[in-house]
């Protein structure tokens, strides 16, 4: 029944193309006017509410309801968001198509490290300007992205969406969070091979993927566009684990290991805890302490323009040099602990079972926790808000709770699914597993800081 309904809805995909475009293009006039007006508005006043501002209804909508529900739609319907609903995507597919000069992809764009590179630097560089507080810094950082992908669009790829496959600071996220998706188009290479009917060009894949061998894709936009070609490819249902476990050895692309444990685990784990790190308000100090009593003074001024550290005097919110230099440092220093910690305990695994790839496998047993850690992370950003408007909500942490302990229960079970299936020996496995539990403790921990300790 529910592979027939599934079946149904990726052929409607396929022939309502255009209800899908009107879709895109909707959202996207949604999104330029909650980007752009704001930014010529006045800083709201402090008796301001989300419905009677439009700033910070802006600002819920974008970081309150927008940005964690794009996370949790990648584990519910894949990349959904990005074949139906993204506005940088339909951007920079139409402009290549109306516009482009179709020019060859150069080398230095199709570079694995950039999804990683430029979610870390987007990360980093969206806490130094309060990307979540402010109109005009999200308008620099998710409007620069915006112009990133139309420029891309102009120059490269026709019809293409080359921004989208090999730039976009969170290709990267959606491909690792999308791999947990229950849904996803397949092929059925055996249906391709007999198939006699109609002679059919190839249907146009804006990501530019091989729609052959659609299986444990995580590339995959599911704009649905390929639906139905050749009676072998069709939207169903898996098992939520299928492309960890089933595919996940066949992944071996180094850099979205490292982004999973440098930036969805380390970097966003510093994003988030800093503001109420009392580790990071004493290294603030100690620093401080330090430049005074040698009386270097400049570091304490806020001379910074807005667009390189947060800077807003009217509303009592500057940073320093000191500040950015903490901010950068804890954020930073976050990522590497985390990545470098993990990637040594996997590694080590590795060695000890003989297969020197598992630290690439045993890795994507982290996803649920990372794609945990995100979601609470953001909205962290929708309860402050709503809070602001006197709605409390009591039953928040009980909830963060559930959530961090089911994800960390889903690693665990992914992490002994992999290691069964990479050794009968009891005696490895067990000193495996132990080793892959030990290492899901200081992840859990700091978000237990974060929403309890601290």
């Amino acid at each position: 029944m529910i592979s027939k309904i599934l079946h149904k809805l990726g052929v409607a995909m396929q022939r309502h193309k255009g209800i899908i475009q009107i879709t895109q293009w909707g959202i996207v006039g949604l999104y330029l006017v909650l980007l752009i007006i704001p930014t010529f508005m006045d800083l709201p006043p402090r008796h301001a509410h989300i419905l009677s501002n439009l700033v910070l209804f802006a600002q819920f909508i974008f970081w309150g309801i927008w940005w964690p529900f794009v996370i949790l739609s990648m584990l519910v319907m894949g990349r959904v968001w990005c074949g139906v609903f993204c506005p940088e995507g339909a951007l920079t597919e139409w402009t290549s198509k109306k516009f482009g000069k179709n020019k060859t992809i150069p080398r230095w764009i199709k570079w694995k490290g950039w999804p990683a590179i430029a979610f870390i630097l987007t990360t980093l560089y969206g806490q130094l300007i309060s990307v979540y507080d402010y109109a005009q810094a999200a308008l620099l950082i998710l409007g620069g992205s915006t112009i990133g992908a139309i420029i891309v669009g102009f120059f490269y790829g026709k019809e293409n969406r080359v921004w989208c496959r090999y730039l976009c600071p969170v290709n990267g996220v959606f491909n690792l969070l999308s791999r947990l998706s229950p849904i996803s188009f397949k092929s059925n290479t055996k249906k391709w091979a007999n198939y006699h009917g109609e002679q059919l060009s190839n249907p146009h894949c804006p990501p530019m993927i091989n729609i052959r061998q659609l299986h444990g894709v995580s590339s995959c936009h599911m704009c649905g566009r390929c639906a139905g070609y050749r009676d072998a490819i069709s939207l169903q249902s898996r098992s939520v684990n299928e492309e960890i476990i089933v595919y996940g050895g066949e992944k071996d692309n180094i850099w979205q290991t490292r982004l999973l444990l440098f930036g969805m685990i380390g970097v966003a784990i510093g994003a988030f805890t800093w503001t109420v790190s009392p580790w990071f308000v004493q290294l603030k100090q100690l620093l401080a302490n330090w430049l005074i009593n040698h009386n270097i003074f400049w570091p304490l001024n806020a001379t910074a323009p807005w667009w390189i550290l947060t800077n807003y005097p009217d509303n009592n919110d500057s940073f320093n040099w000191l500040d950015g230099f903490c901010v950068t440092f804890y954020i930073l220093g976050s990522g590497l602990i985390f990545g470098f910690g993990l990637t040594i305990i996997y590694k080590l695994l590795g060695r000890f079972l003989r297969k020197p790839n598992l630290y690439l496998y045993i890795s994507q047993a982290l996803i649920p926790l990372a794609a945990a850690g995100l979601f609470l992370g953001l909205t962290a950003t929708s309860v402050k808000l709503l809070q602001y408007d006197g709605i409390i909500l009591g039953w928040i942490k009980n909830a963060r709770a559930i959530i961090l302990i089911g994800a960390g229960l889903w690693s665990l079970y992914l992490g002994y699914k992999i290691l069964r299936k990479i050794t009968n020996n009891i005696y490895q496995f067990i000193l495996s597993f132990c080793l892959f539990c030990f290492s899901l403790i200081p992840i859990l921990a700091a978000w237990w800081f974060m929403f309890w300790g601290w």
